[in-house]
């Protein structure tokens, strides 16, 4: 007795007796995911890994610095007579006012920043809905949140200018002694290390004109938005170490 065995073979598109293949996604789709879609979160967990190892010798470099002010503030030296050790550190009055709403300016921007990578995480997760042929979502508010972060840390920094202007005005420069020198020196380096930040901020925000995929902007996004939370954390305790070690 004969029996018939089922075969299961690729399905025929429009009787052209061509094999159907499924759709494909192509990079520079308009923020839909591209090629790298599939090990984009392999991309994601190496640069948080190398934002890990680069944040320590910042860190290094910081604790360095307020050891060797401590250390520097208990030195004396021998006056020019040679019969007695003095203290050269002198105090010196910070412009608190102003350097508190340069932390808050820096407070706003991190969760400014928080909330840009909240949203290119989200915009990363529909992507794939978004290049299905015929699905669509709708137009979606987005709001600037990188470009208010743009925006706050040169707020940040302005206001940084005008707090080294204010030293200046009483006269505290930074050759004028140890602790204005420290002074200059703790903040000046949590300035660069910002700057750095914004360049990337900046880079971000331009990339998606070059038609770059959502995925490989959320990895920017992402690891800057981490490094911003970073350098608000260290003003913190740069401002609370100058304000209390005095």
């Amino acid at each position: 007795m004969a029996t018939l065995t089922p075969t299961i073979g690729k399905p025929q598109g429009g009787g052209s007796g061509r094999d159907y293949d499924p759709p494909r996604h192509n990079g520079g789709d308009g923020g839909r995911g591209g090629d790298n879609f599939y090990n984009y979160g392999q991309r994601l967990r190496r640069a948080r890994l190398g934002l890990l190892l680069a944040t320590a010798p910042i860190v290094t470099l910081f604790t360095v610095l307020t050891l060797v002010y401590l250390l520097r503030r208990e030195s004396a030296v021998l006056d020019p007579s040679g019969l007695r050790y003095i203290h050269e550190w002198t105090p010196i009055a910070l412009p608190i006012r102003l350097l508190l709403i340069n932390t808050l300016l820096l407070f706003l921007s991190s969760i400014t920043a928080e909330l840009a990578r909240r949203q290119i995480t989200r915009q990363s997760a529909l992507a794939p809905v978004r290049s299905i042929p015929g699905v669509s979502l709708g137009n979606e508010f987005h709001f600037p949140w990188l470009g208010c972060t743009v925006a706050l840390g040169f707020a940040f920094l302005a206001g940084q200018w005008l707090a080294w202007r204010s030293l200046a005005a009483h006269g505290a420069y930074i050759a004028s002694s140890p602790r204005s020198s420290f002074i200059y020196v703790l903040t000046a380096a949590h300035a660069l290390h910002l700057l750095g930040g914004l360049l990337v901020l900046l880079y971000t925000s331009t990339i998606s004109l070059w038609n770059k995929s959502v995925e490989s902007r959320r990895i920017v996004v992402d690891v800057t938005a981490w490094y911003w939370h970073l350098m608000l954390l260290l003003w913190i305790y740069v401002f609370a170490f100058l304000w209390i070690a005095r």
